[in-house]
């Protein structure tokens, strides 16, 4: 009757799910997934195969549906379960998914003249059509603000907040002309359930702003606006508008609001912690410490380390950052990833359909577990979706040679995970080449859980015991809440490297 519990909202690439937990020892008691209603599997897409976008409307819709189901599925599990319960609420979402919103912080596409324009939406992590932006971001920066580009690896990314943004304002200026400012997804949310949406009122997180928009408190938060100004003057206009200030998790943005107490059946009131990208969060979930690398494998992949504040770091080159509190308060949160993992794999079964028919991946999984290393011949880069570490390069594309008129759908499923293991060896080598120790592995997410070929050839590749996450929605399983952090124990993955 005394037990206490926390929610957790996960906001990813095509569903939002809430996993309600156990404080004190970690039981997960209640879960639910919805997926996204707007667009395909919940991204609205465009000719321009660089876009993609989300309606905000999913997101809020997304929160009442999976709290209330997982409410449900609590008061089932547990005998007496009450949502009274329940002290605090965490958010984790993409990132970078910035949203144009107004002067009173609502989204612009809840107004009807922009309800079906996709440059009023979220622009989602992977939407790639800022990428002549983000190149004349970086060479600005190398010449007169090199501190900035420093600390987010030597090279600004299409995928991030200025570049989106930049590139908005040049497409769709009747867009950034009404929009008084813009917000990061991690931060709409938890402003939302608190009634702290206004721009002098939201709390922006570290996460977002150290690893995506260049804000770092050793130069006064975000680029200055002589900087931004140098891009476009309207941008310089803009540094006004955003807050003076980034905080960790560890931090409440408000209590939930009554409205939102009735949409969900939560008490009014309680702690919503400051937001932060699902990646990081999912490094907590899964135990991150100082030499353990974290692998947050989904649509994309990223790859999570932290480091003690005091410990000296270099700057590492095709790193997406390296931000005091972004992870861990007390550490360095170090980023790097895989523009495309599960994409690629969807790809080849979803839309290329080999045989004609949509083949599972399990099926192929089985296929693909038969073949030996390098008994098809055929090798794979994992650049579908450019590469995010290390080159930073959006419009690098994927490659597969050695195809024969006897190449089986099985063979080329196999030499695509092969690509994206040697991505991630390239990422393990950029760390320890800078003095980043990786001790070991540890990976979550549903392709981490449910394909034994894939964590198989990933310690083949690395040479290293890939370690799976115990929680089937890791990102969502670590909340801050008063005075403690709960983290997610791991399990060592059967696995390991064959010898």
């Amino acid at each position: 009757m005394n037990a206490q519990y926390t929610i957790g909202l996960d906001y990813g690439t095509n569903s939002v799910r809430a996993l309600i937990v156990n404080v004190a020892n970690g039981q997960e008691v209640g879960t639910a997934v919805w997926g996204y209603a707007h667009g395909t599997a919940g991204v609205i897409l465009g000719r321009d195969p660089n876009l993609a976008r989300q309606h905000p409307a999913d997101y809020l819709q997304g929160a009442e549906i999976t709290i209330r189901e997982a409410l449900a599925a609590a008061r089932k599990a547990v005998k007496g379960f009450r949502p009274e319960q329940v002290i605090g609420i965490g958010v984790d979402t993409t990132g970078s998914t910035p949203l144009p919103v107004d002067a009173q912080g609502q989204p612009l596409a809840f107004q009807k003249k922009f309800a079906s324009n996709p440059a009023a939406m979220a622009w989602l992590w992977k939407d790639h059509t800022g990428v002549e932006e983000a190149a004349e971001i970086t060479a600005l920066a190398r010449k007169l603000r090199p501190q900035y580009l420093a600390k987010c690896g030597g090279t600004y990314s299409s995928e991030w907040f200025f570049s989106k943004i930049l590139h908005c304002r040049r497409t769709s200026p009747e867009v950034f002309n009404a929009a008084y400012t813009w917000v990061e997804l991690a931060d709409y949310v938890p402003a939302a359930l608190t009634g702290t949406e206004a721009p002098d009122k939201l709390t922006v997180g570290i996460c977002a702003a150290g690893h995506k928009a260049m804000y770092n408190d050793a130069w006064g938060g975000y680029p200055d606006a002589k900087f931004l100004a140098r891009l476009d003057p309207k941008l310089g206009e803009l540094r006004a508008r955003l807050r003076p200030r980034a905080f960790a998790v560890d931090k409440a943005v408000g209590g939930l609001t009554e409205a939102w107490a009735q949409r969900t059946g939560l008490p009014a009131g309680i702690p919503v912690a400051v937001g932060a990208f699902d990646a990081h969060l999912g490094g907590v979930g899964s135990g991150i410490a100082p030499g353990t690398l974290v692998k947050i494998i989904g649509t994309s992949t990223c790859d999570m380390m932290v480091a003690p504040l005091g410990q000296k770091l270099a700057d590492i080159p095709g790193l997406c950052g390296i931000v005091p509190g972004s992870i861990l308060p007390g550490y360095y949160g170090l980023e790097a990833g895989q523009s495309a993992v599960g994409d690629i794999f969807n790809w080849w079964v979803n839309y290329i359909r080999p045989h004609g028919e949509k083949l599972s991946h399990q099926a192929l999984d089985a296929e693909a577990m038969k073949l030996q290393p390098g008994e098809s011949g055929l090798l794979a880069l994992d650049w579908n979706n450019g590469n995010r570490t290390i080159l930073v390069d959006q419009k690098l594309t994927g490659l597969l040679v050695g195809q024969t008129l006897y190449t089986t759908p099985a063979e080329v499923y196999r030499a695509l995970i092969e690509g994206t293991a040697y991505g991630a060896l390239t990422i393990i080598n950029r760390f320890e080449e800078y003095g980043v120790k990786v001790k070991q592995i540890v990976n979550c997410g549903g392709i981490a859980e449910k394909s034994p070929i894939t964590m198989q050839i990933y310690a083949d590749v690395t040479g290293r015991p890939m370690k799976i996450s115990r929680s089937a929605q890791t990102c969502a399983s670590v909340r801050p809440s008063p005075g403690r952090w709960w983290l997610e124990r791991t399990r060592t993955s059967p696995r390991r490297r064959k010898r």
